[in-house]
C-alpha cells in the first residue's frame, strides 16, 4: 500500500521545509514567554517531586502519582543540570515542538508536502498547544509520543516485515508508561487500520505490538487502581465539555476561525487516507475518556492532548483540497494547471497569510496565557507575601495541607516561618505535602501560640465547610474557637478565590483594654516537637513562571495527581 507522498507535491513544500517550518513557529511561541516569574501547583509537584532522590521518589511511587512515575524519573535527570522553572519547562518546549514536526510529517505522508506543512503549523499556533507546551506536565511528552506513534504505524503498514513493529510497540509503550491515559491512542490506530482495509499480516504484526504493550502496563494499572482517589474531583462530562473540546482543539476558539476551521475539517474528509488516520485521533481517545467517564470520571481535557493532531490535519487536508479545485478553474477561458508555478505561488501566499491572520486574530489569547497573573495560584506570589508580612519565628498554617506546596517550591518566603502543622516533611514521609499533626496535638501546638499566619483560599475558610479530614476540620475549629482576623494580604481581590495570607491574633479577654495586642512568642521559641518550616529544596529563583479553555484548577487535593 503507497503512501500519498507525491500528491500536492511541487516546488512549494519541497524537501525538509514543510517538517522545519512548523518546528521553528512551535518553538518560537513555545520559548514566547516561557519565564513568567511563578509556577502553579501541578508544576510545583513536579518541581519539588523530581528534586528528591531516586529512592524517595520511588517510595512515593508506592502510595501516590505512580501515574507520572517515569515523568519524574525524567525531570530527576533533567533538574540536576539547574532546579529553576525555565528548566523545568524545557522538556515541554522540546516535546512540543518535535510534535509539530511529526505532525507535519505526517501530513507530508498521507497527502503532500503542502498539507504536511499547513497541518504542522496550525498544530503549533492553536492555543491548547502553546499552553500545555509551557508546563512542567507529561501532557506534551505524550503528545509527542502518541504523534511519534502514528506515523510509525503508517510506516509498518506501508513495510514489509515484522520487525517494522518493534519501534512502533516501543514508542507506545514508553508514552503508555509516561501516561496510561495514552492508550486509547491504541484505540484509534486500530480503527484506523480498519478504515485503511489492511492486510491479515498488518492485523497480526499490530495485534502483538498492542498485546505486548498491554502485558507491560498491567502493573502500573493496577498500582494506579489503588490510587484512583486521586482523580476523585473529576466528574462525568456532559455535552457542554464535547463543545469546550471542541473550541479548544480549533486554532480559535470562538469566532470565523472556530467556524472555519469545522468546515474545512469537513471537506478534509473528502481525502480518505488523510481522514482514516486523522479522524479515529480525534475522536477515539476523547469518545473512549467520556464514555467511560459516566461511570467512572477519568476525562480532562490534558488528557486527551495528543488527539489534537487529529484536528490540525484534517483542517490542512480540507485547506489543501480547496486550493486543489482553486487551482482548476478557468480564467479568460483558458483552464491554469494546478502545478504551475502561479498557481503554487497564489496558493503559497494565501495558506501563509491565512495562518498569519489566524495566528494575529488569537494573540491576546496567547498573551493572556503567559501571564503570571493568569493563574490564580501563583506560587510565587504567595511566597512574595509571606517575605514581606511575616516575622522572624512566625508560626505559619496551610489550610488546607496542600497549601504547603508554596513553601515546597518558594522555601524563601517561609524560611524564617515555622510550619506549625508540620509533624514530618514531604520527602521523609513519602507523600506530596507532609504528614501533619494529629487533632489532639495540633490542639496544644494552637495553644501556645497567640498568632498565626494562615496561607488558604478563601473558600477553604467558609466556617460552613467541614472538611472529611479530622486535621483539616480541628484547623478550622481551633481558628473560629479561640482566633480573631488581625490582617489579610491577597494578591487580587477581584479573582474569586484567590490564595490569601491572613493573621490570626488570640481573642482578648472580656477584661483586656482595646487596643491593646496578645503578647507575641519569642522570634525563636518553638513549641516541643514542632518542626520548622518546609525543607528548601533549592534557591528559587523568580525568573520564570491557561488559555481560554480549560479552567486551571487551584489549591485543591487533587493537584499535582494523575
Amino acid at each position: 500500500m503507497k503512501s500519498g507522498q507525491s500528491r500536492g507535491s511541487g516546488r512549494f513544500g519541497a524537501g525538509p521545509v514543510p517538517v522545519a517550518v512548523p518546528m521553528a513557529v512551535m518553538l518560537a511561541t513555545a520559548l514566547w514567554g516561557l519565564a513568567r516569574g511563578g509556577m502553579w501547583g501541578d508544576e510545583s509537584v513536579t518541581f519539588q517531586v523530581a528534586q528528591r532522590t531516586v529512592p524517595q521518589i520511588w517510595r512515593l511511587l508506592h502510595d501516590v502519582d505512580a501515574v507520572h512515575g517515569l515523568y519524574y524519573l525524567f525531570m530527576h535527570a533533567v533538574l540536576v543540570v539547574h532546579p529553576g522553572e525555565v528548566v523545568l519547562r524545557l522538556p515541554s518546549v522540546c516535546a512540543a515542538t518535535a510534535t509539530a514536526g511529526l505532525v507535519a510529517a505526517l501530513g507530508v505522508r498521507l497527502a503532500g508536502p503542502r498539507v504536511g506543512l499547513w497541518a504542522g503549523v496550525l498544530y503549533a499556533i492553536t492555543p491548547m498547544t502553546g499552553h500545555y507546551a509551557q508546563e512542567g506536565r507529561s501532557y506534551a511528552l505524550v503528545a509527542a509520543g502518541v504523534a511519534g506513534a502514528t506515523l510509525l504505524l503508517l510506516r509498518a503498514v506501508d513495510g514489509a516485515g515484522g520487525r517494522a513493529w518493534w519501534p512502533y510497540g516501543t514508542v507506545v509503550a514508553l508514552t503508555c508508561v509516561l501516561h496510561e491515559l495514552a492508550v486509547p491512542a491504541l484505540g484509534a490506530h486500530a480503527l484506523t487500520l480498519a478504515l485503511l482495509r489492511v492486510p491479515g499480516r498488518v492485523w497480526s504484526g499490530w495485534g502483538r505490538a498492542a498485546g505486548a504493550v498491554a502485558l507491560l502496563l498491567l502493573p502500573l494499572v493496577w498500582v494506579s487502581q489503588g490510587q484512583s482517589g486521586q482523580v476523585a474531583w473529576l466528574v462525568s462530562p456532559g455535552w457542554d465539555r464535547v463543545e469546550r473540546l471542541a473550541r479548544n482543539f480549533s486554532p480559535g476558539p470562538a469566532g470565523p476561525v472556530f467556524w472555519g476551521s469545522l468546515l474545512l475539517m469537513a471537506v478534509g474528509l473528502r481525502e480518505r487516507r488523510t481522514a482514516a488516520v486523522a479522524l479515529p485521533l480525534l475522536l477515539v481517545p476523547p469518545g473512549i475518556l467520556m464514555t467511560v467517564s459516566q461511570v467512572r470520571p477519568l476525562y480532562h481535557d490534558r488528557y486527551v492532548l495528543y488527539a489534537l493532531a487529529g484536528a490540525s490535519l484534517l483542517v490542512a487536508a480540507g485547506a489543501g483540497r480547496v486550493a486543489g479545485v482553486l487551482g482548476r478553474v478557468r480564467f479568460e477561458g483558458r483552464r491554469m494547471r494546478a502545478g504551475g508555478r502561479r498557481v503554487q505561488a497564489v496558493v503559497g501566499v494565501t495558506g501563509v497569510l491565512a495562518l498569519t491572520v489566524t495566528f494575529l486574530s488569537q494573540l491576546p489569547v496567547h498573551r493572556q496565557d503567559r501571564s503570571a497573573a493568569h493563574r490564580p495560584d501563583n506560587l510565587a506570589v504567595v511566597s512574595a507575601l509571606a517575605v514581606s508580612r511575616m516575622r522572624p519565628g512566625d508560626p505559619v498554617l496551610f489550610v488546607p495541607s496542600v497549601g504547603r506546596l508554596a513553601a515546597l517550591a518558594y522555601p524563601k518566603g517561609f524560611r524564617r516561618s515555622r510550619d506549625i502543622a508540620l509533624r514530618e516533611s514531604a520527602p521523609r514521609s513519602g507523600t506530596l505535602w507532609g504528614l501533619e499533626a494529629a487533632p489532639g496535638e495540633l490542639r496544644r501546638r494552637l495553644a501556645s501560640v497567640d498568632r498565626v499566619w494562615v496561607v488558604a483560599e478563601r473558600s477553604a475558610l467558609d466556617p460552613r465547610r467541614s472538611p472529611p479530614d479530622p486535621v483539616e476540620r480541628t484547623k478550622l475549629a481551633v481558628l473560629a474557637e479561640g482566633f480573631t482576623v488581625r490582617e489579610e494580604h491577597v494578591r487580587e481581590e477581584r479573582v474569586r478565590d484567590d490564595v490569601l495570607l491572613r493573621l490570626y491574633v488570640r481573642r482578648r479577654p472580656p477584661d483586656t483594654p482595646a487596643g491593646d495586642e496578645p503578647p507575641r512568642e519569642p522570634a525563636d521559641g518553638r513549641s516541643p516537637g514542632v518542626s520548622a518550616g518546609a525543607p528548601a529544596l533549592t534557591s528559587p529563583r523568580p525568573d520564570a513562571g491557561h488559555p481560554a479553555h480549560p479552567p486551571t484548577p487551584r489549591l485543591s487535593p487533587h493537584l499535582g495527581r494523575r
